[in-house]
């Protein structure tokens, strides 16, 4: 028996029966031998760590664009604490960790330069729309080159996690795993928390403007409400697992609160002058490269120009603005903008 089957065979004990067990996995487009020591959820979260993509989250913005505080959050340490925290319920449920890991990490690796602000412009410049959880998924199985070529392989579970781990539908618990809708919470629990820390330090907002109704549920602490969030998501979700309902969800009470901490941020934050401010110059230099590289592909890296002849000049474009880190967006925006003087 090798390594891996021991550990799939552990799994069968420890985790949960409503948990996805690596060796019942629906598998990979391509099919592949198995490895000996690493599980199929394993070599995914490998994958992804040792992808290009992953590397660039560490300067790609979470929310304050190209920020000269290195304590502010980066889409990197977002996707770190979404990992944290969904570990944490995870194990808590008794479900697969490797999975949850493989998810988390790789969930946020289709996002662009400066935040949302370059997905919206995108959204708006694409005739298809431009949506980051889609381009997640467009970056591990087409822009990453893994060891079986175009894309990095991965799994069903993982790809479908990824896909659907963003915003608050209508439908509960959109992921096909029970892992993925673990992600999909924790990344709510996890940016809304984050993000009102790292407001507070940009002097954006005060302690004294979070309303207190949400604030009396959650904690008055960046501590005290991820942990009050996380202890309820677990109970409330073992309450619906032991009555044979497999469902991960907060109670009414506590989703109301999270859900009005968010739209607070939405209408004081995230579109607030401060940030709408940083989104214009960020726009301006998106929309440009934009325009620039659909007139004129052939600047493009070869990689791209093959894309834009495969499947067009916009999604070839939009996939090499999409994958531009902060710094590099402004550095390329400034040296097609700036006169290019001789050196003499």
């Amino acid at each position: 028996m090798s390594v891996r089957q021991e550990i799939e065979a552990m799994e069968k004990i420890v985790l949960s029966p409503y948990a996805t067990r690596a060796e019942q996995t629906k598998g990979r487009e391509l099919p592949e031998e198995p490895d000996m020591i690493r599980t199929c959820f394993m070599r995914d979260r490998d994958r992804i760590i040792h992808s290009k993509s992953f590397r660039r989250l560490k300067h790609k913005t979470q929310v304050y664009i190209s920020p000269d505080n290195d304590h502010y959050r980066t889409r990197l340490t977002h996707t770190l604490e979404v990992n944290q925290i969904a570990q944490t319920i995870g194990r808590a449920l008794r479900l697969n960790p490797d999975l949850i890991e493989a998810i988390a990490l790789g969930h946020d690796v289709g996002h662009t330069p400066f935040s949302h602000t370059g997905e919206e412009v995108l959204n708006a410049l694409m005739k298809d729309g431009f949506r980051h959880n889609e381009n997640s998924v467009r970056v591990v199985t087409r822009l990453e080159q893994g060891r079986t070529g175009q894309g990095l392989n991965l799994t069903g579970e993982v790809l479908d996690g990824i896909l659907h781990h963003s915003g608050y539908g209508k439908k509960k618990n959109p992921c096909q795993t029970l892992e993925g809708n673990v992600v999909r919470y924790a990344d709510k629990i996890a940016y809304v928390q984050h993000d009102i820390d790292d407001s507070i330090r940009a002097g954006v907002l005060q302690s004294d403007d979070i309303p207190a109704e949400f604030l009396d549920v959650l904690g008055y602490s960046h501590s005290e409400r991820i942990g009050s969030l996380v202890s309820d998501l677990v109970k409330t979700s073992r309450k619906s697992m032991e009555n044979a309902v497999p469902l991960i969800g907060l109670s009414p009470k506590f989703e109301r609160a999270l859900s009005g901490l968010r739209n607070f941020m939405f209408d004081e934050v995230y579109l607030g002058p401060y940030c709408v401010a940083q989104r214009h110059r960020a726009a301006h230099a998106v929309e440009y490269l934009f325009d620039y590289y659909k007139k004129i592909p052939s600047e493009l890296p070869e990689f791209y120009r093959q894309i834009c002849k495969d499947e067009g000049i916009e999604r070839g474009v939009a996939d090499y603005i999409s994958g531009m880190t902060d710094n590099f967006c402004i550095n390329v925006f400034q040296g097609l903008i700036l006169p290019q003087w001789a050196h003499t």
